[in-house]
């Protein structure tokens, strides 16, 4: 699965995400406590169309830069738990239910890219 969020000033600038980086990705969204409940649920899933506005856009975008950037590293990802490991991702598949949630991490530079992406944009939507 994955998503494409549309920059809402243009829709030729836009940012793409597999499940795999997403899922983190919404979890420190959500960590920051400024977009409602609703809104969470729909990031989940591709296609929905939930918006974020200028606002949201660059108060993520920097909040990812201020606190979740400097915890990583270039070397170092983030799981959707919010715990880093600088173990490289191998690429195993994790079946195991008690494991999957280690098939769900992002990266330094995968963060660096969507945080430029939020404020350079003029709000998104998530499809």
């Amino acid at each position: 699965m994955s998503f494409t969020l549309i920059d809402l000033g243009a829709e030729k600038f836009e940012f793409r995400a597999n499940v795999w980086n997403w899922k983190p990705t919404v979890e420190i969204i959500k960590s920051f406590d400024i977009v409602d409940e609703g809104k969470l649920r729909q990031m989940n899933y591709n296609a929905t169309g939930a918006t974020f506005s200028l606002e949201e856009a660059q108060t993520i975008g920097e909040r990812i830069r201020s606190e979740i950037l400097p915890k990583l590293e270039p070397n170092k990802r983030i799981f959707a738990d919010l715990s880093v490991t600088d173990a490289p991702d191998d690429g195993t598949l994790y079946k195991d239910e008690d494991e999957q949630w280690k098939n769900y991490s992002t990266s330094y530079n995968w963060l660096k890219d969507f945080s430029e992406f939020c404020l350079k944009s003029k709000g998104f939507q998530v499809f």
